[in-house]
């Protein structure tokens, strides 16, 4: 996937923190078993120079190569069997002196096979996930904390039963994320819930190490005008940047569709965003206060037949929230 080039330097970063972190402490293990158990020292200094020798005699053409070579590796067997039985003696792990690796793929690289390893494509989801914070600012969006009890329970269905039935969709996208067949289309007036329960997606995907775009309508088609109208190549760059961001991120949350300046612009930006995703199978999360005729009265058969045809859509129902809440 393409990856964002500022996004992708804070995560190697991050790494490379890592890295360092883990060398400092096999810096201190070392020390601490030279202090009390000297031979290991010893032996150490031992092993190294039996590398130096190695690769000496791997480069000469000596008659008895093979005996010396044989010799040397039983001496070196020896050595790291003694420097175990110390470590063990002295109660330390067998292993306290080998080298710290998060990642045995990439040996903490974050290069695999001439490619982006896992670990550091993990990195990269983190920090695009620090982008959420818009979206993840009170740091209680979990669908334990739904509260059900503020929609009427009058009627059949009810409010409650429609929005329990809308939580539990909600929950088992999360739970099923990546291997979902649809994205979501919530519908509703403001104050229903649409952005609590797309956070509580956001926050249970991105812990599974997914990435995920969280923006409103109107700052998501921003970066497709000034694309198209940058007045200067680092402009460009950023907005293809974003761009590529949001159509390659693993989830998209699309807050408060109809907000937007509907144009010419924005229109064909909304559908390359949406229809992008739909080919390449990545799932989007739409929400919006307009109904499905204010809908088809604002945007394009094209994008209204996606809305409707490919997205799951949840009704959201009841009483403005906040208002109850206050």
């Amino acid at each position: 996937m393409p990856y964002d080039g500022k996004l992708l330097a804070r995560a190697r970063a991050e790494l490379e923190h890592k890295r360092a972190r883990n060398q400092m402490l096999q810096q201190d293990r070392r020390a601490e078993v030279y202090g009390r158990v000297p031979e290991v020292r010893r032996i150490d200094a031992a092993l190294r120079q039996q590398m130096r020798t190695l690769v000496q005699l791997t480069m000469s053409r000596d008659a008895q190569l093979k005996e010396k070579l044989q010799a040397l590796e039983k001496e070196n067997l020896d050595l790291q069997m003694r420097r175990a039985e110390l470590l063990v003696e002295n109660r330390f792990p067998m292993d306290y002196l080998d080298e710290i690796i998060d990642c045995p793929k990439c040996g903490d690289t974050g290069v695999l096979n001439g490619g982006v390893c896992s670990c550091l494509d993990r990195l990269y989801n983190e920090e695009l996930t620090k982008e959420l914070g818009v979206l993840l600012r009170n740091g209680d969006e979990r669908f334990d904390r739904f509260e059900l009890r503020y929609y009427s329970a009058e009627g059949n269905p009810s409010p409650r039963q429609t929005m329990a039935t809308v939580l539990e969709i909600c929950r088992k996208f999360a739970q099923n994320f990546p291997k979902v067949s649809k994205g979501l289309l919530m519908q509703g007036a403001p104050g229903l819930g649409k952005t609590f329960l797309s956070a509580c997606i956001a926050r249970e995907v991105a812990g599974k190490g997914c990435s995920v775009c969280y923006d409103t309508a109107i700052s998501a088609l921003e970066p497709f005008e000034r694309q198209k109208f940058a007045r200067s190549s680092e402009e460009r760059e950023a907005a293809e940047e974003r761009i590529g961001r949001m159509l390659s991120c693993d989830l998209m949350i699309l807050d408060d569709l109809g907000t937007e300046m509907v144009t010419e612009m924005s229109l064909s930006a909304l559908y390359t965003l949406i229809n992008s995703r739909l080919c390449s199978g990545r799932k989007t999360i739409i929400s919006t206060n307009l109904r499905d005729e204010e809908l088809e009265n604002i945007y394009t058969p094209q994008i209204c037949s996606r809305l409707f045809g490919e997205f799951l859509r949840l009704p959201f129902v009841g009483e403005d929230i906040r208002r109850l809440k206050g």
